[in-house]
């Protein structure tokens, strides 16, 4: 299964960012795929605020658009939105301690601990932070 981060997802969203076209054809090429798919639900959170944000973009999007496109990509059958299970805690604090994450690692830590928990076998991601946990990282933007 895929898992795409948040950044992908805004450059998906928004047409004023220089990696729409190529974050755009990733999402659809697997939201009207075969190939099993997810969104950490972190993300859709994250998202939601960087996209509604006045200070991050002039204008923002307006809150039901935000969530339409959330509702679109989530409708899709082959996608799966993903969420700590029973050995999150032990999997994030592993790849803590492993990749002396602190501070706004944290947070990235807990986006790769979902997905390894969650059985994603490649995180799409522009951050090449998230590449410093053990789960496959691949930029959509950059084909390759």
């Amino acid at each position: 299964m895929i898992a795409v981060d948040t950044n992908i997802l805004v450059y998906a969203h928004r047409r004023d960012s220089a990696f729409h076209e190529p974050a755009a054809s990733s999402i659809k090429e697997l939201a009207e795929g075969r190939r099993s798919w997810a969104i950490p639900w972190q993300c859709t959170h994250e998202f939601l605020a960087i996209v509604t944000h006045p200070r991050i973009y002039d204008p923002p999007t307006p809150l039901p658009q935000a969530t339409a496109q959330l509702r679109a990509w989530t409708s899709s059958p082959s996608n799966t939105v993903i969420h700590e299970g029973p050995e999150h805690l032990e999997i994030l604090l592993g790849m803590l301690e492993d990749a002396k994450a602190i501070g706004p690692r944290v947070h990235d830590a807990r986006v790769a601990s979902i997905c390894v928990g969650a059985g994603v076998t490649e995180l799409w991601t522009a951050d090449r932070d998230l590449s410093r946990f053990p789960i496959v990282t691949r930029n959509p933007l950059t084909r390759g």
